[in-house]
């Protein structure tokens, strides 16, 4: 009886595999005379008993599988690209381990494919707004073809724009364990009947300037993005209200990089929102040490040290972004602003002095006004020395005509209205 059952067996595996040659057979058929739907039709019967197939017939399933979804996703069935992928992806492993690679270089060619065409559709949907969308894709192609790290890190970027900051996220944290760095290098040369750089790759570039139609050649390379890849990390942890892990990630990226500017901004910037001033002060004074020639370092420290009741601090910071940039129209402002703050603080006492009979409290009145005026002059000082740069800066000519008016100069108040009728 046992020889009968497994020779019934027998009989059975033998139809069965005959039956799924048999269909693959009609599925490559109707395939090759362009019919990838009836390919699919033919070969969804034999989904549940493939693996149970030799390996040559696994192959050619997964190979016509992958082929026709691809086929019909390329041919507005979009939604079939998953399906291409998953057959793709299990005909390279069969061929892998049974190490008879027949269709695998194919397939991955066809992999390639879908990676640009998931790039293409995720161009489409950045045009229509449709960010999230555009990261998933951008995400699949960078998936599909790990080699092409950029497109992680527009998957990234999609995801912030998409405001899916949990995907963008886990984008970022990937962007940070694989080290990626994103520098380029760029080969340029001057167009010379532009006179504009223009970039190519480097045999091109060569190929112009013998050419004659450029010159000057130029290689470059384009900044590292890990300090911005760490820092949108960060930013997206204190967007989460995740303050301490975002603290740690600008920890580990100055261990990094200790001369990255942009990194000690965030960090200064995250330590001001949670109210301790004095570290941001602090590592704005770093970041000043770095780059002195920064005006927007020195503007603010020049804000901070004002909070914090440092006067001479703040001027002197917002005198150095002047020198900077002599048009920083907030130095120029703020920096007035301190000489009229100053000044108004002595308001209150002279009011209560000039209540008094007693000549030493009138005389101290007298005094008190005249260092008023000294300081409000001293406003107006900065604020002229401004507009030779700013000459029709509104801001600037507003505060000048109320700092003349209370200093009662007619001369210089009506000067300055004259000004604004003309700007």
């Amino acid at each position: 009886m046992k020889k009968i059952v497994l020779f019934a067996l027998s009989v059975g595996v033998t139809l069965a595999a005959s039956a799924q040659k048999d269909e693959l057979k009609d599925a490559s058929k109707a395939f090759k005379k362009g019919d990838a739907a009836e390919a699919l039709s033919i070969l969804e019967p034999l989904s549940a008993s493939i693996e149970s197939a030799e390996d040559k017939y696994q192959a050619d399933y997964f190979s016509l599988l992958g082929d026709a979804s691809l086929k019909l996703a390329q041919s507005g069935d979009v939604e079939r690209y998953p399906a291409a992928i998953k057959a793709y992806e299990s005909l390279i492993a069969l061929e892998n381990a049974s190490g008879k690679p027949k269709y695998s270089d194919a397939a991955m060619g066809s992999m390639n494919q879908i990676a640009n065409d998931y790039v293409n559709m995720a161009v489409e949907d950045q045009k229509a707004a449709n960010y999230s969308d555009a990261a998933r894709k951008l995400y699949q192609s960078y998936r599909l073809s790990p080699r092409d790290t950029l497109f992680l890190y527009y998957a990234a970027g999609s995801a912030v724009n998409g405001s899916d900051f949990d995907q963008a996220l886990d984008y970022y944290i990937q962007l940070r364990d694989i080290n990626y760095d994103g520098s380029e290098k760029r080969f340029g040369a001057i167009n010379v009947e532009t006179s504009e750089m223009e970039y190519f790759d480097k045999a091109t570039r060569d190929l112009y300037v013998k050419g004659g139609t450029h010159k000057d050649s130029k290689d470059e390379t384009t900044p590292s993005k890990r300090s911005e890849v760490v820092k949108n990390i960060a930013l997206i942890y204190q967007q989460q209200g995740r303050n301490e892990e975002a603290l740690k990630a600008y920890d580990e990226a100055q261990a990094q990089n200790p001369s990255d500017v942009a990194l000690l901004l965030n960090k200064a910037n995250l330590y001001y929102t949670l109210g301790q001033p004095d570290k941001f002060k602090e590592l704005m004074n770093q970041a000043s040490e770095i780059d002195p020639n920064n005006p927007d370092l020195q503007y603010n420290i020049g804000v901070i040290s004002s909070e914090q009741g440092n006067i001479q601090e703040a001027r002197a910071a917002y005198r150095k972004t002047l020198e900077i940039d002599p048009t920083y129209i907030n130095a120029v402002l703020n920096l007035s602003s301190t000489y009229v703050n100053e000044g108004n603080a002595l308001v209150d006492e002279m009011n209560t002095l000039a209540m008094s009979a007693k000549k030493s409290d009138l005389d101290k009145y007298d005094a008190l006004k005249e260092q008023k005026e000294e300081l409000f002059k001293e406003s107006a000082a900065v604020l002229e020395s401004a507009l030779e740069n700013l000459p029709s800066n509104n801001d600037i000519l507003t505060q000048l005509k109320n700092l003349y008016g209370a200093l009662g100069d007619n001369e210089n108040f009506k000067r300055i209205l004259e000004l604004m009728e003309q700007s």
